[in-house]
């Protein structure tokens, strides 16, 4: 890892009514518009459905991560986030970020282990630390051999 702080910088543009491009050095662009439930096409993506995948595909690199400096054999992890977006006062922002993490590890002697990881990856997950709401998670560890222990 390179030494902090990092940077990151992302551009977006649009002409008129078009989709907004998203852009960032040595990254294809990216297409969005606002969602369908404030009146955006619901094709391409949106900055509410790109803000919770960001919380989906960060807590499953810090597993990755975690798992690897722990030595943790594992097959897949799905992870599915159903990020609540509610009016606060006048604002509206998101309130919580329901997170289900279904894990597949070869050997039932590292289910305690794996358990442990998925907290960790959820604890140290730096996008849901940069947000408001608190993400909760429900994690599901699937053994694929059950007579290895």
């Amino acid at each position: 890892m390179q030494d902090l702080p990092h940077h990151y910088v992302v551009s977006a543009s649009a002409e008129g009514a078009n989709n907004v491009i998203v852009s960032a050095e040595g990254l294809p662009d990216l297409e969005t518009a606002g969602p369908a439930q404030f009146g955006g096409p619901g094709d391409v993506w949106s900055p509410e459905d790109m803000l919770v995948g960001s919380v989906a595909n960060c807590l499953i690199l810090s597993f990755r991560a975690i798992a690897r400096t722990a030595r943790l054999e594992w097959s897949t992890l799905e992870c599915e986030v159903d990020g609540e977006l509610d009016k606060i006062g006048k604002l509206n922002q998101f309130v919580g970020f329901d997170i289900k993490a279904t894990l597949t590890i070869p050997f039932e002697k590292d289910r305690k282990k794996a358990g442990v990881i998925l907290e960790k990856a959820e604890k140290y997950c730096l996008v849901s630390n940069s947000l408001k709401a608190a993400p909760r998670l429900e994690a599901t560890v699937i053994v694929e051999d059950q007579s290895a222990a």
